[in-house]
């Protein structure tokens, strides 16, 4: 079972987290970051309570949307040029944040990511993608063969995650029952709504996808889905 288990994991990683603010969060990360060794020991047990029993708070399900305008040339009149960066509070993020860092750990112990999947790993990134791709072309034409490269680019790709199809995932590689209803728990009856300057949408349910923003969502959701 995955848990925190000390405190000193906890205060790692709330040391490592970014100073930013979402400003419906009741908790402020500087005051976090200020008062991390008195609140650490309390932080754990919730974490660790949370794990345990297979359920996240529902406060910590809640998210509000901020519009990010993917490009700075594209028509800021199209809800197609901006990119929907769901704000959640800190604490939900630094549990996430632990949770992601034990799924990761137990995929690369256990080998179940392709060595060549390069998007949301340690010593991966475009980079590397790049260059395996550049090193068969070129090893091809030095052969006398042809090269052909084939793209793939998917629209609203956090969107379109199959929860279900994330769980049966999450179940073949391993994950005990808990773990897997907590991952159910994430998922379910997810709560966001769209705030741009002071207005505000009803907040509204999220049947498919993932929130774009938290720190669990790469490492778990989009890379499993795509490796099978």
């Amino acid at each position: 079972m995955w848990r925190p288990k000390h405190y000193a994991n906890v205060l790692h990683n709330v040391r490592q987290l970014p100073n930013k603010h979402c400003l419906s969060d009741p908790m402020p990360t500087t005051l976090l970051k200020d008062n991390i060794k008195v609140l650490a020991p309390f932080l754990t047990d919730l974490f660790n309570k949370s794990l345990s029993t297979g359920t996240l708070p529902s406060i910590f399900k809640s998210a509000y949307i901020t519009p990010c305008l993917k490009k700075p040339d594209l028509d800021t009149a199209e809800a197609k040029s901006y990119r929907p960066i769901s704000n959640l509070t800190v604490l939900s993020k630094l549990l996430e944040r632990l949770v992601a860092k034990q799924l990761l750990l137990h995929l690369d112990k256990h080998k179940l990511l392709p060595d060549l999947l390069s998007a949301y790993r340690t010593h991966h990134s475009t980079e590397t993608a790049l260059l395996k791709v550049l090193s068969d072309i070129l090893m091809a034409i030095d052969k006398g063969d042809l090269a052909m490269l084939v793209m793939l680019d998917l629209s609203a790709a956090f969107d379109s995650v199959d929860q279900s199809i994330l769980l049966r995932r999450l179940h073949i590689y391993g994950m005990d029952s808990t773990i897997l209803q907590w991952f159910s728990s994430y998922l379910d009856h997810r709560t966001h709504f769209v705030r741009c300057a002071s207005s505000t949408s009803t907040p509204s349910f999220i049947e498919c996808g993932v929130p774009q923003g938290s720190s669990l969502d790469p490492s778990s959701s989009f890379s499993i889905q795509l490796t099978w």
